[in-house]
């Protein structure tokens, strides 16, 4: 088997990336190990999913922005629902974000914590390890607090913004196709 010209997706020994055929990887963006990408996401340049000894699940029309960190921990597997946007420079370790969550730039998410369904994580905010946000939630700060239910106009912004990004996956595919990086999952062999 001739060597992939596409360097994105690394298998680990067994542990191979499952990329749905419309999901987005950009250039410079890495997928390792043990990670299931659903429908139509969308992972941004320098981002890095790495998951050597657990899991990574991320939903359908789910998005991670540019150099996100997501690490399945030891005995903490990630899971991202559907619909989700993580912000930029954010990092998810060993945890689980429930369905229509926007995770801010730079926020930190520690192992076992929980986001519940349609909440915000503030920019910059650090959750603990353990924690767990009820759904609707806004949480800010370091560490991490809700300060607040969300309102019905906040949690349809974050389902907009999360189809902005969906709708952005076309320009972008256009944007690398042809350059080896940026192809949907289904063309590249991690193993080669």
């Amino acid at each position: 088997m001739s060597p992939p010209t596409d360097r994105r997706l690394v298998a680990l020994d067994d542990e191979v990336p499952e990329v749905d055929p419309s999901a987005w990887i950009a250039p410079g963006a890495h997928v390792v190990g043990g990670v299931r990408l659903g429908r139509e996401v969308g992972i941004y340049y320098g981002a890095v999913l790495r998951a050597e000894v657990a899991t990574i699940t991320v939903g359908d029309e789910s998005n991670i922005q540019d150099n996100c960190v997501v690490h399945a921990g030891l005995e903490h597997s990630v899971v991202i629902g559907s619909r989700v946007t993580v912000g930029h420079a954010a990092v998810i370790h060993g945890c689980t974000v429930e369905d229509e969550v926007l995770v801010g730039m730079g926020a930190t998410l520690l192992n076992g914590c929980v986001i519940g369904t349609g909440s915000v994580i503030g920019a910059g905010a650090l959750v603990p390890q353990g924690a767990v946000v009820p759904p609707g939630s806004l949480v800010v700060g370091t560490p991490a607090r809700v300060v607040r239910p969300l309102t019905e106009d906040e949690r349809s912004a974050i389902r907009a913004g999360a189809e902005h990004y969906v709708d952005l996956l076309p320009r972008h595919r256009r944007a690398t196709a042809g350059t080896g990086e940026g192809e949907t999952g289904d063309q590249q062999d991690p193993h080669a």
